[in-house]
Parts: C-alpha cells; structure tokens; sequence
C-alpha cells in the first residue's frame, strides 16, 4: 500500500485521546507482523490502550528509530466540511482529523516499514507507535519504562510531528499545575468578614502575570522561537457557586512553557513562596514533559539532513515527545510532513506533496541502514 492507502485506514480509526486506541494499534500490529517485524505491545494501566514497539533486521545495536503518536485531539464543537474520520481528498489536499497531526507520518513510517522489509538491512529499523502524546505527551512517560531496554540505542530516532520536513532541533518544555485557593464561605452582605477564594485566586494570576513581564523583560531568550521568551499561561479559573455567597474554593489551571536555559526549578520556587505569601493557595503539578536542545552541529543533525534534499532547520513552538526520548539518551530530532498550522483545527489536512516529500526521506532512511 501507498502512504494515502494507508493514510485512509488510520483515519478511519477515531482515536480521540480520551478513547481507545485499541483497533488501530491491531490494524498496525497485523500490518507489521505479515512484514516479519518483531512487535512487543505495551499497555497502559487500565488495558484500554496501548502503544507498540517493533523492530526488523540484525539483531544489533544501533540502526534508527521513527516514532510517531496514534491519538488525536477531540472534533465536538468544531464545524468540519468533511467527514473528520473518512479521508477525503481535493487539490492536491487530504482531508480528515489526524492527517497533519500525525497519522500522515505514520502512514509513511509504515510504507517505509514494507520497504525495509525487502531490503538486506544492515542495520535495524525500529518503530515506536504512542498513545495520549496529546494530552501532556503521558503515554510515551508510561511506555519508558518498557521502551528503554527495547531500543538498545539507535543513532537517530526520528519523531516525525509535522514541520514541513524542515528538521526542529528544539522545543520548550512544559509543566502543568493547579492551584487550590481556599476560602471561606458566607454571605455576601458580610463581604468583609469571610477569605474570597476568587479573591486569592485574582491574587494569584497577578503574580503568573507578573512572572510573565519578567521573563519577557529579562528572562533567557532564544530567537529560533516565534515566542523567544519562556512563557507563563493560566487557561482555566472556576469558583464560587452564587452572586450572594461568598466563594470557598477557587480552581486556577496554568502551565509554564520554558526554555532550557530558564530551568524549571527556580520558577517553580517564584510561584510557590507567592502562594505562601498570599496564603491559603496550594500548588499541585499535574503534568510535565521535557524540552529539546540540540546542536546544529550533532552527529544526528548531519544523519538527518544527508537524508533530505535540501534540510533547512527550525525550531517548534509546540511539545513532543521528542524531549523524552532525548532524556533516555537516544539521539532525537522532529522532522514530519504537513504544518501544525493545519492541525487540532476542522477540515484538518495535509498535502499531498508533504507525504511524497516525506516518502522520499524514508527511502533514504532505508538505503542508509541497507548499507
């Protein structure tokens, strides 16, 4: 099967992160298995989902690693002119959820997996299918574990979210937290007398604000980002229950997206002694994933671009899960077909001409590791 053949099974496949992933990673398992891959299944805690590792050629360290995400994000709420899980196509366009954000590059790590299954490999191709990446990259954290011994470090592992085929040598970190303001209920009339937790809460959001000013003002910068600051954002506030009550409880949800010269400790500090000095407001971290930082100049960096035409660099505004794998000591770069600008949006979509594009890497990518 060609890219878009297969491009039209993954997306038949409603993988919402919030849903299973179960039939499609079947679908792939079965797809592999007939190629004669190796396959190891790894599941989550509560069996609903999984992700996949699977391997073929000697039995060698070394070789190179294409990873690539099964969820996508939810399509309520959103007005599509297109089916979102039936591949549609149009001017040179293909159409559905996940397309661009990334069953394109699945499709092609998979079409690339048939070909080196009739090549004389000298080296292993390794794939690596992920789930909930779109939910604070959590699946991949739960898949280390099982992933480290597996791998037996490949000189390159390629995370192919879309890029437009330029190679991102970085993205920020992320960490996620929620902060609990505690007050005290009563009524209204006796405004004075009672702790407002919407009132510690706007407290609160003051100094992330404040925060923010800083890093903007004097904070490390890196000009290879749209945004070259570190950035500080407070999505989600809920509290109180009437007009004439005051409110007990106040729910503030913020994230902190750092560069890796900002570490993640000192801000973390900042906010918890504000929390302490406002007073009855408690920080709980709910989630985090590490940065990518390498060096034009790498081993893998050059690895990477002798297999594209004409490899122009980026950097992304974006997580991935690329940050995780670089943690575990394997030599990582995100590369993919398609534009995030597409993406998490209706009538997502990718060129036709971006999975072409992406193709042709991967037959590079199995010339190399023929040999």
């Amino acid at each position: 099967m060609n890219p878009k053949e297969i491009l039209d099974h993954l997306i038949g496949f409603p993988t919402i992160s919030a849903e299973s992933n179960l039939d499609l990673i079947g679908w792939i398992e079965d797809y592999l298995r007939d190629l004669g891959f190796s396959l190891r299944r790894i599941e989550d805690s509560t069996g609903k989902k999984a992700g996949l590792f699977a391997r073929i050629g000697p039995d060698l360290p070394g070789g190179i690693m294409l990873s690539a995400h099964s969820d996508v994000v939810p399509v309520s709420g959103q007005d599509w002119s297109y089916q979102p899980f039936r591949l549609s196509e149009r001017s040179g366009r293909l159409y559905g959820r996940g397309t661009a954000d990334m069953k394109g590059y699945l499709a092609c790590m998979l079409r690339a997996a048939a070909a080196a299954s009739k090549a004389r490999l000298k080296e292993q191709l390794k794939l690596v299918v992920s789930y909930d990446e779109e939910v604070g990259c959590k699946g991949i954290a739960e898949m280390m574990p099982a992933l480290v011994p597996l791998m037996q470090r490949p000189r390159l592992c390629i995370v192919g979210e879309p890029t437009s085929m330029q190679i991102a040598t970085g993205h920020k970190g992320k960490a996620s937290y929620r902060a609990t303001c505690t007050g005290e209920t009563g009524h209204s009339a006796m405004a004075p007398r009672y702790r407002n937790a919407l009132h510690l809460g706007a407290d609160f959001i003051g100094v992330l604000r404040a925060l923010q000013v800083d890093l903007s003002a004097s904070g490390a910068q890196d000009t290879g980002y749209d945004v070259p600051c570190s950035t500080v954002h407070a999505g989600r506030m809920a509290g109180g229950t009437a007009l004439n009550i005051i409110p007990d409880l106040c729910h503030i949800d913020y994230e902190i997206r750092h560069l890796a010269a900002d570490p993640l400790a000192p801000l973390e500090a900042r906010l918890e002694e504000a929390a302490d000095r406002i007073g009855h407001v408690n920080i709980e971290k709910t989630g985090a994933y590490p940065g990518l930082e390498v060096d034009p100049g790498s081993t893998e960096v050059q690895l990477l671009r002798a297999l594209l035409p004409e490899p122009k660099m980026t950097k992304v505004g974006f997580g991935t899960e690329a940050g995780h794998f670089r943690s575990a000591g394997i030599p990582t770069l995100v590369c993919g077909p398609g534009n995030m600008n597409q993406g998490h949006k209706p009538d997502e979509f990718i060129e036709i001409s971006e999975l072409e594009a992406c193709d042709r890497m991967m037959d590079h990518l199995v010339e190399e590791l023929a040999g």
